[in-house]
């Protein structure tokens, strides 16, 4: 069976490509490159360089190719970044979900997942999140999210199309063979920045905000490793054969605290991990953690590095094999 994974060069989308291969599936990459890595293509995917936001471009690829699903992980997705540069996110990751959902339907594609976020909910009224509450976004990059969501749900009522949109916590770790990880050409993730300092890339961490009504202060997010949500995302893929379309909130359900992120990487590494502390990031909300049940009990699905310890392990074995990442 053929499926696109667009995006297939990032850091989830190539872990996704390889457990895709593993499952037997016959799997076509669709990056620009902008921000993922040629050498982090499987070798058994197939690769082509292209734009989703050429729509030329997009009717090219299906016109060689015959999918039975597709997979959507391409977008820009920096939250700061987004609330700098809207039209990047407002505009661009729009218009290349836009495209990509009328070349497909066109083509009688029948199913899709979606890569979503937990930055739809900006003003939870439950800790943890469930698929209840109320999409709120937090950022444009969240409000693309939102929108790309919708439009599945049009492109269903109309064309029938199948979707899941799994909306993620804090993807985090590599593959435990260390050869593909994190490597974004700026880093804003917790954990990979924590880990430079560790390698000696950075002097120190900054912990934003102290103050916080968490048990140490800081802020609590919930890290789920990117091979616990690649297994989430052929699971769902799988469940629309002959399931329902739908949403799914995706994290262990359990949080830990920038504190305890800081800590469990000294002990994993051995690194004292120096730290400052500065103001408060405007938008951080104290808590954000999954509440996992509906995937648990609908799919059967179930992390396999359900510790933070375990998880940062993974990242360490990458980023000490790889440094300088794909490029060092």
């Amino acid at each position: 069976m053929q499926v696109l994974v667009t995006g297939g060069a990032g850091y989830i989308g190539s872990h996704i490509v390889e457990v895709l291969l593993d499952a037997g599936y016959d799997v076509i990459v669709f990056d620009n490159l902008s921000t993922g890595h040629r050498q982090a293509v499987a070798p058994k995917a197939m690769f082509v360089h292209g734009d989703l936001r050429q729509i030329g471009q997009v009717e090219d690829l299906f016109a060689a190719h015959e999918f039975a699903g597709i997979f959507h992980f391409a977008s820009y997705i920096l939250v700061p970044e987004s609330m700098q540069k809207p039209w990047m996110y407002l505009r661009d990751n729009v218009v290349a979900s836009a495209n990509l959902l009328e070349v497909a339907t066109r083509h009688g594609v029948g199913r899709f997942i979606l890569s979503s976020t937990a930055n739809l909910f900006d003003d939870p009224q439950r800790i943890p999140i469930s698929e209840e509450e109320h999409v709120i976004p937090g950022s444009p990059y969240g409000e693309s999210k939102a929108i790309a969501e919708r439009q599945l749900l049009w492109m269903e009522r109309i064309h029938g199309l199948k979707y899941c949109a799994l909306r993620y916590f804090n993807a985090a770790g590599a593959h435990p063979n260390g050869h593909i990880g994190e490597d974004h050409p700026v880093e804003t993730h917790l954990i990979p920045i924590v880990l430079q300092v560790a390698l000696g890339q950075r002097d120190h961490i900054t912990i934003n905000g102290t103050d916080y009504d968490t048990p140490d202060g800081t802020c609590i997010r919930d890290y789920i490793h990117v091979l616990d949500l690649a297994s989430a995302h052929v699971g769902a893929f799988e469940s629309l054969a002959d399931g329902p379309s739908r949403n799914y909130n995706l994290g262990t359900g359990r949080g830990y605290s920038v504190q305890e992120v800081v800590e469990t990487a000294r002990k994993v590494t051995g690194h004292a991990i120096p730290v400052q502390i500065g103001e408060r990031r405007a938008g951080d909300l104290p808590a954000l953690v999954a509440d996992n049940t509906r995937i648990k009990q609908e799919l059967g699905w179930e992390p396999e590095f359900a510790e933070l310890g375990a998880i940062i392990e993974t990242a360490w074995k990458w980023h000490q094999s790889h440094p300088r990442g794909f490029n060092g």
